[in-house]
């Protein structure tokens, strides 16, 4: 069960809160900002594609279904995973985070195991992955991914094979979020999950706007996202305990 989205006695006042989860897939935390008295302004840092080769990923996902272990790097991973296969298997499976074990539990995945830190530092920490040398161990997610994951479980002897179900590219940001950004005050927050949302946002956007942005406060998942916003211009960043809904809002909360 996600945990309550609200903080006591506050509320963003008006305020804009920009989103840039993936096109399509911010809906909900759009409405859960309104219900706490902001403004949701639309900004995907990505689009998200099912594999070009749809026949081959499919073979892919269902020989690792056979695997020991079986890891889902996202939501998405589980719903493009499940289009192109019913997700029955024996494998102990992990999830990288609660939401991802909310959608493996949603196609049938009754008792995903998930990190007390959502990231693949705390995947690797989890004891169903602390004696990989010799188990049969599946990543399931999108090419171009961080690597830690592979590179850890590869060096300790895992037979490890990975298996991209989709694939994640840059969004087509039009005139409206352009003009939308150039009149965005500084007293806005800006929600940042992705440092790979994070990236296309600056390459993508024209200075101007992207300037605007980086005027307004920064909200993001981890440590290492906040290093990267600082990187890329952000003066104020929070950072959030994990990439939850809940505690995206309460770090935007908290932040003024």
């Amino acid at each position: 069960m996600q945990r309550p989205f609200s903080v006591e006695g506050e509320n963003f006042g008006g305020r804009i809160v920009v989103i840039t989860r993936p096109v399509g897939t911010a809906t909900a935390l759009a409405r859960r900002v309104r219900a706490l008295g902001g403004t949701p302004l639309l900004l995907p840092g990505l689009a998200l594609r099912g594999m070009a080769d749809g026949v081959d990923a499919g073979a892919g996902l269902r020989a690792a279904l056979m695997d020991e272990l079986l890891i889902f790097t996202s939501p998405a991973a589980v719903r493009y995973a499940a289009a192109l296969a019913p997700l029955q298997t024996r494998a102990i499976v992990l999830a990288v985070g609660q939401a991802t074990a909310r959608a493996l539990r949603r196609h049938g995945i009754h008792a995903p195991l998930t990190p007390a830190r959502q990231d693949s530092e705390g995947l690797l920490g989890h004891p169903a992955l602390l004696e990989p040398g010799g188990r049969r161990i599946a990543l399931i997610g999108a090419p171009d991914g961080r690597g830690m994951l592979r590179e850890q479980l590869v060096a300790q002897g895992a037979r490890f094979r990975e298996v991209h179900v989709y694939r994640r590219v840059s969004p087509r940001l039009d005139r409206r979020h352009v003009d939308a950004l150039l009149q965005l005050p500084a007293s806005a927050k800006v929600l940042l999950s992705s440092a790979e949302a994070l990236r296309n946002l600056q390459e993508t956007l024209p200075p101007p706007a992207w300037s605007r942005l980086c005027a307004a406060t920064a909200v993001v998942s981890s440590e290492r996202l906040a290093t990267a916003a600082g990187d890329a211009g952000f003066a104020r960043v929070v950072a959030a305990p994990s990439a939850l809904s809940a505690d995206l809002l309460a770090a935007a909360l908290r932040a003024g």
